[in-house]
């Protein structure tokens, strides 16, 4: 299975121009998406669809999704807004009041949470959303199982944009996933840098941005002292591609900008394919059965 992640689109940023930059960035990794081989069996879109939570950009996220070759899966972010979300969207689901639901497919479970607080820059995760998490993993123990959420719980050291782990919210939910082996990973956005952590034990992964990206500095910040460092950053539109073949989740980033392209697999190269793949054990064969 092959999912696709964009996250942090932020549709919506020049709220009247309906070809505004985030917008191009956000077609530019849809068609690159929908020339990749294979083709994704899924998009699940982390959070922050839009910037300002408002009707009309949710309908021009949705202009975009329905025209995909594969389902669309959506997650909040602390830039979006229920209610108007869900005027456009009605048919994802709502559960005690959050946009938290399931997607079940033949081989993997995906649980797609809300971190959201409105008026809040950073995640929540209270009380009842965390029983549903708990509820939902507790139901299926041997089930595969993927967690998508906005927030990372992960402190991944950009100062002015990371998780403080002391927060409560990440309590909870390290409460709620504590015990559960079957969670093969979680996916999250918010931060605009590809980023990976193990964390608890778990695979943490952060998708790069389709909106511009945060600058990678490590060094501390001080908000009374304004310093001049590089803060967003017009890198190509990034995405990811999660692969899942029935025993490990193996991510790939990459961004939707024309690469160059230095070797193609011709007869000069066949060789160097040929030799690669015939160190590999054979393939099983299964064993004739007898009638």
């Amino acid at each position: 299975m092959l999912i696709a992640q964009v996250t942090d689109v932020h549709l919506g940023f020049e709220p009247n121009n309906p070809v505004e930059f985030n917008r191009q960035r956000l077609d530019q990794v849809i068609r690159k998406l929908k020339t990749t081989e294979p083709v994704p069996d899924m998009l699940i879109i982390s959070g922050d669809l839009v910037d300002r939570g408002d009707v009309v950009s949710y309908e021009r996220l949705k202009s975009v999704v329905k025209n995909c070759d594969f389902p669309v899966w959506l997650c909040l972010g602390n830039h979006d807004m229920r209610d108007n979300f869900s005027i456009v969207f009605p048919d994802i689901p709502v559960n005690d009041g959050f946009i938290q639901y399931e997607v079940e497919t033949d081989s993997l479970r995906i649980l797609l949470l809300d971190t959201l607080e409105e008026g809040r820059h950073g995640g929540a995760f209270c009380e009842a959303r965390a029983d549903w998490l708990g509820q939902r993993l507790a139901e299926k123990p041997d089930a595969p199982t993927l967690i998508v959420m906005h927030h990372p719980p992960v402190d991944a050291g950009i100062e002015w944009m990371a998780t403080d782990s002391r927060e409560p919210w990440v309590a909870r939910f390290s409460d709620a996933i504590d015990g559960h082996s079957q969670i093969v990973g979680i996916i999250c956005g918010h931060l605009h840098r590809p980023i990976s952590s193990i964390w608890k034990g778990t695979s943490v992964v952060v998708c790069a941005s389709s909106a511009p990206q945060t600058a990678l500095d490590l060094s501390p910040i001080d908000a009374e002292e304004p310093d001049s460092r590089a803060m967003i950053i017009a890198d190509p539109p990034g995405y990811a591609l999660h692969r899942w073949n029935g025993r490990e989740m193996v991510t790939h980033f990459d961004n939707a900008d024309d690469h160059v392209v230095i070797a193609r697999f011709d007869h000069k190269m066949q060789k160097l394919v040929r030799h690669l793949l015939e160190e590999r054990p054979p393939a099983e064969v299964a064993e004739p059965t007898f009638f």
